[in-house]
């Protein structure tokens, strides 16, 4: 496990290198600006207008193969129902097997009917085709024949953290403390760099437990880029645009007035992170009335040292440094806060959750707590977890 996450930032390392790249291509073309910011219909013009687009970006700066239907289908058994590995808002994702080098792929065929779908497909390819890191899931091609819109990916063989966190099936071994903050750690380093060294900053807009994939040594990856924004350029404080995502986990004052940034991304990410650590769904209906809601439930708890205990997955059997959970739930609460300018930079957040991984606590000397932590006040509330509240991580 620890070797894979050393590789992770030797490759990260790279990743930057190639960064620059990714950019003068990006302003070379200028192509990401205008795409990623059209609408289209669903009538036969507009798709092959698509088509055609695709095609000329395709001939200069983007890497990904271009796949013909017939190899796709050939790839998934025309698409056979036993290889279906799961079915979003946009379309289904097959397993595959490409036949000229056996590499085995996931495949999502958007669905045809939907005007989105055609957006989210070339915000899609361009995005993952402009930029490149260890925490991002590769794009390896894609097919425009006529009206079919498919999306080729590696495969991830651990498929994603809901798979694991939320919908765990019966004997599957549950996530223990510390692969849960490897994946969080890592996921925020993808939210980085699409933050902090991707430019234009890209607000990636649906983050959330199914869309963070795992490979087969748990690390994660961030999928799905249909609903991502290019970030404000100069003196713009935020993009506005059509509230999208999943109920949930939209930060609040995106879902009430449509202003986009960053921070929004923050608020999803303390959603995820609460549910890494509690083992809960944000929503709920099968849970007492006033737990269906994890932000509104988890809310009163912060409040409360004492209270910290009953937020960990009983699932983690109490096997957690009592430390690391009192700061993971820190963590969690200042990105949950109501108002977006006091929860913290995604840059922060990464800082912090490498010390809660199992070296960090190990440097520090905590890995075994003794139950306080002193961090909190005398009321054994974290401070900076009000709202209003700006302490930093």
């Amino acid at each position: 496990m620890m070797s894979c996450f050393q590789c992770c930032m030797s490759e990260e390392k790279i990743a930057r290198k190639s960064l620059k790249k990714s950019i003068k291509e990006y302003h070379d073309t200028k192509t990401l600006a205008s795409f990623a910011n059209i609408s289209f219909k669903t009538d036969s013009s507009r798709r092959k207008y698509i088509a055609e687009e695709i095609a000329k970006v395709g001939k200069g700066n983007i890497s990904a193969q271009i796949f013909t239907f017939r190899e796709l289908s050939v790839a998934t058994n025309n698409f056979h129902p036993d290889n279906l590995l799961g079915e979003g808002g946009f379309g289904r994702v097959y397993k595959g097997k490409l036949e000229d080098t056996d590499r085995v792929v996931a495949v999502k065929q958007l669905d045809r009917n939907g005007f989105q779908g055609n957006r989210e497909f070339l915000v899609e390819v361009l995005i993952l085709s402009l930029l490149h890191h260890p925490h991002l899931v590769n794009l390896v091609g894609y097919c425009a024949d006529g009206d079919q819109r498919i999306l080729v990916y590696e495969y991830m063989a651990k498929g994603s953290l809901e798979d694991h966190l939320l919908d765990l099936g019966p004997g599957k071994k549950p996530l223990d403390w510390d692969t849960r903050m490897k994946i969080a750690a890592g996921a925020a380093k993808g939210l980085e760099y699409l933050h902090e060294q991707a430019n234009p900053p890209v607000i990636y807009r649906d983050f959330k437990a199914s869309n963070i994939l795992l490979d087969e040594n748990f690390l994660p990856k961030l999928s799905d880029f249909g609903l991502a924004k290019l970030g404000p350029t100069g003196d713009k404080t935020h993009v506005s645009t059509r509230v999208m995502g999943t109920y949930g986990y939209c930060a609040p004052e995106y879902a009430l007035t449509g202003q986009l940034t960053t921070k929004s991304d923050i608020y999803s990410f303390g959603v995820v992170f609460l549910e890494i650590i509690t083992g809960r769904r944000v929503i709920d209906n099968n849970r007492p009335t006033e737990e269906q809601n994890l932000v509104t439930w988890a809310q009163p708890l912060f409040k409360d040292r004492r209270k910290f205990t009953l937020m960990a997955d009983p699932l983690l059997e109490d096997k957690y440094p009592i430390k690391a959970l009192y700061q993971a739930l820190a963590v969690a609460a200042m990105c949950l806060q109501e108002e977006a300018a006091t929860r913290p930079l995604i840059s922060d957040v990464v800082t912090a959750l490498e010390y809660l991984t199992v070296d960090g606590i190990a440097e520090s000397g905590e890995k075994d707590g003794d139950g306080y932590d002193e961090s909190t006040d005398d009321d054994g509330a974290f401070e900076g977890t009000q709202p209003g509240s700006t302490r930093s991580l």
